[in-house]
């Protein structure tokens, strides 16, 4: 039984620590903030609650198999899920929409079909088929698998079996995802439903790889899930588990220093001095201090943007009907674009707006009132004034016609507000692993150049995002328990 200190209280840690203390370690878990969750938190005010965070789960068999592993109760006993149908509604810069049906390629051709005319559904759904093939080549060496050695295969591979195309007399291939769209879609609002799901990251689709056609492959294959009672539920899940499995935690105190000694870590030295020994720590990849990695080991992710959330209480009540989650496209995508990647970032003007508005009674005073969440890409350390406020809830309107004359209050929430709950500089948000693209949006190993420190979180492989945090808790106690040996699970 070894004693394993774990930095943070994040959802990758929190996974990690679950499944170590159900092998036998035991386990103390150090939050400098006053609960657990990291960018999983809840905001209430007035009998309203919101999802400051994630508001949706894709993959939710990660967390299945996470408490299979740690217990006799599944996930679906300690927290109800729910499949959002349709996925998602569209609202393109030409005022087309389209919602688009859960988990059902021939149900979204179909809408695309219907909504934007033949053969906009048939490229969509060939496109679909592509995907699964990049999806396949990736899965389990970024997904289920520590980082390779060689993880410069990767780097260099593009995944996507793009099609064909003629120009300027040459036949080139599509290796970004800005030119799947324009070459294999050929249709803006195809475009710009492709490109949504990169943006939703702070991707860039004019350089992000080919290969980010796993994205909406993902979505559309797996489909998208609410947590009833919002997403915080799953992580006050992930935290009971651990407590059932008699993880220790330790609120409110900071780690600034991982011990070493005779190049193995050996604990953790906390902010009022006190040293805590341990035979393995876990810490998030963003944690100031680490040491370097082992030499050619890919470098982390730098400069991603962040997440501006305004949460609006309404008055009237949700319509029946009403999609859970509308994406309001930019009727600037060039110049968003520009805003967000260009050599001087800023807010956009005419940002790309994601909706959210639950049928949960639980996150309203009464069925006369709505909880509505509003959320939009900006770059990492942006500040934020009313007037970026105000471009969410107009583009938001385009979707919600009178939204304004229904708010009763609204909250916003800052990349400030990131930094300050998850500890990322600027309020940085990390993306999920993507092969090809020189290795660019890979993320550092989970082993480290020291012996017995491990990273775990977004900041780390295989990424960011909710299902990435539960993968990258499951490959750090593997690579503990079993030993650098460990391949994944089968």
């Amino acid at each position: 039984m070894a004693g394993i200190a774990v930095i943070g209280a994040g959802m990758g840690a929190l996974t990690a620590a679950a499944r170590l203390a159900v092998a036998g370690h035991r386990v103390t878990v150090y939050e400098r903030t006053q609960t657990y969750g990291g960018a999983v938190r809840r905001f209430e005010r007035d009998g309203f609650g919101f999802d400051t965070g994630p508001g949706l789960l894709p993959l939710p068999a990660v967390y299945r198999d996470l408490f299979v592993k740690t217990g006799k109760e599944p996930l679906e006993a300690c927290v109800e899920l729910v499949q959002v149908d349709p996925s998602a509604r569209h609202v393109f810069a030409d005022g087309t929409e389209v919602a688009l049906p859960n988990a059902s390629r021939a149900g979204v051709v179909a809408a695309l079909d219907a909504a934007l005319g033949a053969p906009a559904g048939q490229r969509w759904g060939d496109f679909l088929v592509r995907a699964r093939e990049a999806w396949d080549r990736t899965r389990r060496p970024l997904l289920e698998e520590p980082l390779w050695d060689d993880w410069s295969v990767l780097a260099a591979r593009e995944p996507y079996p793009a099609v064909p195309h003629k120009r300027l007399l040459r036949t080139r291939r599509a290796g970004t995802l800005a030119e799947v769209g324009a070459w294999e879609l050929r249709d803006p609002r195809l475009t710009a439903l492709l490109e949504g799901h990169a943006l939703a990251y702070g991707l860039d689709p004019r350089v992000t790889p080919a290969s980010a056609a796993v994205l909406p492959y993902m979505e559309h294959a797996f489909g998208t899930w609410y947590v009833r009672g919002g997403m915080r539920e799953l992580a006050r899940a992930v935290h009971e588990r651990c407590l059932a499995r008699r993880v220790e935690f330790v609120f409110g105190v900071e780690v600034t220093r991982i011990l070493e000694k005779d190049g193995r870590a050996v604990g953790v030295e906390l902010a009022d001095g006190e040293v805590r020994e341990a035979d393995f720590v876990v810490a998030p990849g963003s944690a100031a201090g680490l040491p370097a990695r082992a030499d050619g080991e890919v470098a982390p992710q730098q400069g991603l943007p962040s997440r501006l959330t305004v949460l609006l209480a309404l008055r009237g009540a949700r319509p029946e009907g009403t999609a859970h989650r509308t994406v309001v496209h930019s009727v600037d995508r060039d110049g968003e674009s520009e805003s967000l990647f260009g050599t001087a970032p800023s807010v956009p003007a005419r940002p790309t707006v994601t909706v959210l508005r639950p049928d949960d009674p639980a996150l309203v005073p009464d069925g006369a009132h709505e909880a509505v969440t509003l959320g939009a890409v900006v770059p990492a350390g942006a500040e934020i004034h009313e007037a970026h406020v105000d471009a969410l809830v107009a583009a938001a309107e385009r979707a919600v016609p009178g939204l304004r004359d229904r708010v009763l209050w609204r909250e916003v929430r800052t990349p400030a507000d990131i930094a300050r709950e998850t500890g990322a500089a600027g309020g940085a948000v990390p993306a999920p692993a993507l092969a090809a693209a020189g290795g660019r949006l890979l993320h550092p190993a989970n082993s480290t150049g020291l012996q017995g420190l491990f990273t775990v979180g977004g900041w780390s492989h295989p990424g960011g995002g909710l299902p990435h945090a539960g993968m990258s808790g499951a490959l750090v106690s593997g690579l503990i328990v079993e030993g650098p040996q460990f391949r994944g699970s089968q």
